[in-house]
């Protein structure tokens, strides 16, 4: 999995301090941005994400270049709705000789990982064949969710801490968890105060809403 920030808006903090201030203030964008330094930007960004104001964050956004993670990955990804995604397309790019994801599960097990390369391989072939008598869009239809792909997308921060909350849990698939977790650094190398409490409820709540379904994280973090 590789994983770039290629892009964001500049300054990020001091845009969303600003946008914030800019609801209580006569004074314009621009000479608010002036008049804000780094220990003031810090401040006030810490006291919108503690209060829950974040209709700032909306105003930053952050754009990533993903590589090398698979479709099962993808088709998680894009159920964070308030993003914009480009993706590889398996209708215009051939797919032979694709690689593949294999799962921690199956690769520390000599029995399934055999089955699996197996059935890779297998797939590998009839897809490289079916695409010689069809259209590509049609001998996609055998590709499986472990093939690779690569994105392009773009999330406001507000949309981000949503995604670390959900995605950097414990509960969460261990391929998206560690997407997330690779998101989640980079952005906190340009916008740590924004990002200083993002992650699961479990560590920025105190609390967990998974139930049953705990992974039991919360009460370590308790105790």
């Amino acid at each position: 999995m590789k994983v770039e920030l290629i892009s964001y808006t500049p300054e990020p903090e001091k845009v969303i301090a600003s946008a914030a201030r800019l609801c209580y203030s006569p004074i314009p964008v621009p000479e608010l941005l002036e008049k804000l330094d780094e220990k003031k930007t810090a401040e006030f960004v810490d006291k919108l994400r503690k209060v829950g104001h974040l209709s700032p964050f909306e105003h930053v956004s952050f754009q990533f270049s993903i590589d090398d993670v698979s479709r099962a990955l993808s088709h998680q990804l894009v159920r964070h709705r308030i993003a914009s995604y480009s993706q590889r397309s398996q209708r215009y790019v051939k797919e032979n000789q694709f690689e593949f994801i294999t799962p921690p599960s199956i690769k520390g097990n000599p029995e399934a990982l055999k089955r699996y390369e197996k059935i890779m391989a297998t797939l590998q072939e009839e897809y490289k064949e079916l695409v010689e008598i069809v259209p590509a869009e049609d001998a996609r239809y055998i590709l499986p969710n472990a093939c690779t792909t690569s994105l392009m997308a773009t999330f406001n921060a507000r949309s981000l801490l949503n995604f670390f909350q959900h995605r950097t849990c414990m509960r969460a698939q261990w391929e998206i968890r560690i997407l997330a977790e690779k998101m989640l650094k980079l952005v906190k190398g340009v916008a740590p105060n924004v990002f200083r409490q993002a992650g699961p409820t479990c560590v920025t709540e105190g609390v967990c809403h998974e139930g049953e379904m705990s992974c039991g994280r919360i009460k370590a973090l308790k105790g």
